[in-house]
């Protein structure tokens, strides 16, 4: 049994560590972007992309995958939604692993919002703030040129030229929450901006937020295409009923 393991995430490396405990004759394969680094799992590790080998197709087809298992970041929807025709159309199974969202706690001010313009737009009311959206275009931050100072934190260095009033900070999760506490008292920060991603490695900069009363402008997430599941317990539980059927028939 061969298994592609869609990756980047801590969540996904955690799901390939199962799945070479539970399934030790299987071959795992950990596709990652590769941007910031590469990660230690027990699977055989495709970096960059697919593109390299002629499209995720053509690669399931010459590598004799037998199914996809989506662990990507939530707004990874792109990809997942490519992941999720690839497998239909070459008929093979694929699961969706999706976090669960962040909640608003008592004492958050939560401002949500379904467009990145939106949200940008809003926090002109703030003077300092800090950005953990991912990557900015620089249409996106012409939207805070109102805004006096501007703290922009990414894995990967900005894609583009940064204007004056902003500052990157590069950085990667898990994050502590007395870090996160004295990045944004050391620079005064006003307001948050950040995507609803889940999960422990970057949420201490929400209870930070909420400790210091600061309002969080929240990027809801993208809708999916189909169904995932939010637990790995409900994953396995598909995929072994999947796997008893292959053992028996193999291909089938």
């Amino acid at each position: 049994m061969k298994l592609l393991l869609l990756g980047g995430t801590a969540d996904a490396r955690k799901l390939c560590a199962l799945l070479h405990s539970q399934y030790p004759d299987a071959e795992l394969v950990y596709s990652v972007a590769g941007l910031v680094r590469i990660p230690q799992v027990p699977a055989q590790i495709i970096s960059g992309g697919f593109r390299q080998y002629g499209g995720l197709a053509k690669y399931c087809n010459a590598q004799s995958i037998d199914a996809i298992v989506d662990a990507t970041h939530p707004f990874a929807t792109v990809m997942s939604t490519h992941a999720r025709a690839t497998a239909h159309n070459l008929g093979m199974p694929y699961w969706r692993f999706l976090r669960p969202a962040w909640e608003p706690q008592t004492n958050d001010q939560w401002h949500t919002f379904s467009d990145r313009q939106a949200l940008l737009q809003a926090m002109q009311k703030h003077q300092r703030v800090l950005l953990t959206m991912g990557q900015v275009t620089s249409e996106e931050l012409t939207l805070l040129n109102q805004v006096s100072k501007v703290w922009l934190r990414t894995a990967v260095e900005p894609h583009c030229e940064l204007p004056q009033q902003v500052t990157w900070i590069k950085a990667i999760g898990p994050f502590a929450l007395a870090d996160e506490q004295k990045l944004m008292q050391q620079h005064q920060i006003q307001a948050l901006a950040c995507k609803n991603s889940g999960g422990d490695a970057t949420s201490a900069k929400l209870i930070a937020a909420r400790e210091l009363q600061l309002p969080v402008y929240m990027l809801q997430r993208p809708p999916i295409d189909g169904s995932a599941y939010a637990h790995f317990d409900q994953l396995l539980s598909q995929l072994n009923e999947w796997h008893k059927r292959w053992k028996a028939h193999p291909g089938f």
